[in-house]
């Protein structure tokens, strides 16, 4: 152990990390590994002070997020050379670890992730009692009926861990300054940062919050509420028992889901420990109210072992011998915990070169592979693959301390719940960010949340089995789905697409940055296109809908989950190309409306002058224009594929909008449809959707998304480059269309798929079609294997089903239809 001397070492850096943390540390290493000079990582009291230090270690491979698995392959790699390459002994033991089956449902969730594994490099396996038994002899196996093991799994010193990472640093040339507080932080107008200490200022070109349950207290200097909470977290050593001791090779890790709680051999003893429900655990709401005391740093909380009694008492059912062991200490410390217990990784938008990896419920498994992901990021300017599930910029103003302690709760208590695909969880809800209809709506529907909005997932008619129902089958909302997608197909329906991130972007200079931003070309006054930014080296970063609305003013459209990643994107490169515009995010001022079907014309024409006609308002066109006497954008676009609109308005519009479309379409026997309907037709269509089809680990080309990339346009669009070199090497795969023979199970989305009894590749996402009576799904394949007619296997819940390449669409568009019409052709609905 060195002793630290308090000092600056110099008052310019390239980055300085505040906190150090294994998390810290590990982008000190990596930044200082990959050549950047001048880093300079800040600690108030000792490495490791904070949750590091009193962390179990433990290491998996396992995660059920598809590129979180990246993370925690590349720590589990890194650690295990890291005392080679430091000469610091990391004490990492590698016994595999065991998730424990004791239910149906929990066998039919091992499954899911197994259908999941098969695309990844890293080991896991679905195990029979018998092999669970034979790798943990101590379990009494009469509830055991599977196990999901991951061999390369175990456990690391997180001490040790956190101090070879910062001799690596050190050898690097990285400085890590201790004890040193900073104090103070001051965001210049050039972008550069004045990082106040006792010892003076360092001058840095970014600043990255890696601070922990402080990140709280740094982000309040800069005016910024990072939504974390310390949780009490507790786990209890035994002393030696002899069935431990008598042991030739060290157990497994055992993670008991039922019981909710993991347990690992520690020495001769075993170490476990419980998540406790949410009406049990315990938060430090006084750190978010009052900030962290001074002096915490390597302290402990009391320990209170009535609190998870409970769950001592699974364990010693599930290892018996645990009942005669006696605990020789008990440990309860905070860590930080976010809403939905990822951490946030990443620039944040609305504040120049802040960084941020805070938010970690599980720091020691993410501590390298993060380290890695954001010293790529910071210095190629892109992520090196999709995390957008770990973007800070997820959470907004509506993300309340009363909304995060709720989630912290739910999330904590949660821990170890079997992960359905389409998972709702409720706490906390709703925000104030709710639609101008959702006091109208929520009686009627099952809700689903989007970034903080509420929106409609399906509607309830009488006889309906209503509320949510999670299954890895078919279940309460397939049949209502089906009337809702027949009903916009056959007639019209109504659909509140409010959550939309909607931007209003205009200045002298608004025409050449999106020239610049997107890859399309800029739509004309009063058109509309579909648009995507990508990212220097090519990928997909964002799609958005860009509507001219006024000569060099842009209305753009994104998700709800990408709003603030797009947006920061977007201020980004106005900074950059200092480029004279004004950019005012509307998402929460403007409600949206959707109308779609075969009669959407006839009745929003009852309510306007304007002439609606094909001839007079085209697909793709945009304009305003009054219904029932309301002011809206209408846009002539729907992601239905049919015959539809999005009206966007003032919120505070919006019931009366929606009233007066609802009784204007009464004759035509108008009603509403949510998102799982709006899936399914999208699917059908052939369209693609951001986060499934595409996102920052494909290229367009491969995502078949030529249409809208216009290598030939004359600006020199970001990521044009890339793309003729892509185009000109030529991809090694593409994304396919495919219907699938199940019984009762969909396709949702990055599954396995199989051909000759090899995994190929994997599908982005699917759903059940009621045209054609079957499943449906895109997938990324391999060239060779990507011709219409090809026949492929789906992996879902632990069986291979038929597939089949189709031509795409499987229905066409309603312009596509009219165009054909026109033509004479008789065109396939």
């Amino acid at each position: 152990q060195e002793t630290p001397s308090p000092s600056l070492g110099k008052d310019r850096a390239d980055t300085v990390i505040i906190g150090g943390g294994c998390v810290g540390v590990s982008l000190a290493y990596h930044l200082a590994k990959a050549g950047l000079k001048d880093v300079v990582l800040l600690e108030k009291s000792e490495l490791t002070a904070g949750s590091t230090w009193h962390a179990a270690g433990l290491t998996t491979y396992f995660h059920p997020g598809i590129n979180l698995k990246k993370i925690h392959s590349y720590s589990i790699k890194l650690y295990e050379k890291l005392e080679e390459e430091t000469g610091q002994a990391v004490g990492f033991h590698q016994p595999g670890s065991i998730r424990i089956a004791s239910t149906p449902t929990r066998v039919d969730e091992f499954k899911y992730q197994m259908t999941r594994a098969g695309w990844h490099p890293t080991e896991q396996y679905l195990i029979t009692p018998e092999k669970v038994q034979e790798l943990f002899p101590l379990l009494n196996m009469d509830t055991v009926l599977a196990g999901l093991y991951n061999p390369g799994d175990g456990h690391i010193d997180p001490y040790s861990l956190t101090m070879a990472l910062a001799a690596g640093a050190r050898k690097y040339g990285a400085q890590l300054n201790y004890p040193v507080q900073v104090t103070n932080l001051n965001s210049r107008s050039d972008g550069m940062w004045e990082v106040g200490t006792p010892l003076g200022i360092i001058q840095a070109k970014r600043i990255v919050n890696t601070a922990g349950f402080w990140a709280r207290d740094i982000g309040q200097m800069i005016g910024l509420q990072h939504p974390l909470i310390p949780v009490h977290h507790q786990y209890v050593v035994t002393s030696t028992i002899p069935e431990v001791k008598a042991l030739k090779t060290e157990l497994p890790v055992i993670r008991d889901l039922e019981g909710s709680y993991y347990l690992r051999q520690e020495r001769d003893g075993l170490l476990f420990g419980p998540y406790e429900s949410k009406e049990k655990m315990k938060l430090q709401d006084s750190w978010v109210t009052s900030g962290v005391p001074p002096g915490f740093g390597k302290e402990l909380f009391e320990s209170d072992l009535d609190r998870i009694m409970e769950h001592i008492e699974a364990a010693m059912e599930m290892v018996p011998v645990l009942k005669k062991a006696d605990i020789v200490n008990t440990v309860a410390g905070p860590i930080t915990y976010s809403p939905d217990i990822l951490p946030m990784v990443g620039p944040h938008q609305g504040v120049r070169n802040y960084w941020v990896a805070i938010g970690f419920g599980y720091g020691i498994i993410h501590a390298g592979g993060i380290g890695k992901y954001l010293s790529d990021w910071i210095l190629e300017g892109e992520p090196p693959f999709d995390l957008i599930e770990l973007d800070p910029n997820r959470y907004g103003k509506w993300t309340t301390t009363e909304y995060t302690a709720a989630k912290a709760r739910e999330s904590y208590g949660f821990n170890n719940i079997v992960g359905y695909p389409k998972e709702e969880r409720f706490a906390g809800r709703p925000t104030e960010r709710t639609s101008g209809l959702y006091d109208l709506l929520k009686s009627k529907c099952s809700m689903g949340f989007h970034a903080g909005w509420e929106q409609p997932h399906w509607f309830y008619k009488p006889g309906d089995e209503t509320g949510y129902k999670p299954s890895f089958r078919r279940t309460n909302w397939f049949d209502p789905v089906g009337r809702e997608y027949k009903q916009v197909m056959e007639k019209v329906g109504v659909i509140d697409l409010s959550p939309f991130g909607k931007f209003k972007v205009k200045g002298t200079d608004s025409v050449k940055l999106l020239d610049h931003l997107f890859a399309n070309v800029v739509p004309k006054v009063g058109s509309t296109n579909i648009s995507h930014m990508l990212t220097p080296r090519g990928k997909v970063y964002a799609e958005l809908t860009v509507s001219q609305l006024y000569p060099g003013e842009f209305m753009l459209v994104t998700g709800s989950g990408s709003e603030l990643h797009d947006l920061r994107w977007i201020e980004e490169e106005v900074r950059r190309g200092e480029y004279k515009v004004e950019i005012e995010n509307m998402t929460d001022e403007m409600g949206v409306l959707g109308v779609a079907g075969p009669y959407a014309r006839q009745i929003l024409q009852k309510l306007t002058s304007e002439d609606l006609s094909d001839d007079s308002f085209k697909f793709l066109q945009s304009r305003h224009m009054k219904l029932s006497d309301i002011a809206v954008t209408a846009i002539r676009i729907s992601y239905t594929g049919e015959l539809g609109w999005e009206l966007y308005h003032r919120k505070e519009d919006s019931v009366a909008l929606y009233s007066a479309i609802m009784e204007a379409g009464q004759k035509e026997g108008i009603d509403n449809f949510g998102t799982y309907a709006l899936n399914a037709l999208r699917l059908e269509k052939g369209f693609r959707a951001w986060g499934a089809e595409m996102n920052c680990d494909t290229n367009p080309l491969e995502a078949g998304l030529e249409y809208f990339v216009k290598l030939n346009k004359p600006a020199d669009f970001t990521g044009k480059q890339a793309l003729k070199q892509i185009k000109e090497k030529g991809f090694k795969r593409r994304l396919v269309y495919l219907t699938l023979e199940t019984d009762d199970v969909d396709p949702e989305g990055n599954e396995s798929v199989w051909h000759n009894g090899k995994v190929i590749g994997n599908t982005t996402s699917g759903s059940f079609s009621y045209s054609a009576q079957q499943s449906l799904a895109f997938a990324y394949v391999p060239i060779e294997l990507s011709k219409v007619g090809q026949k492929l296997e789906v992996e879902l819940l632990g069986k291979n089903y038929p597939a089949t390449i189709i031509q795409e669409p499987l229905v066409l568009t309603e312009p596509t239809r009219m165009r054909l019409q026109r033509k004479g052709e008789s065109p396939k609905i």
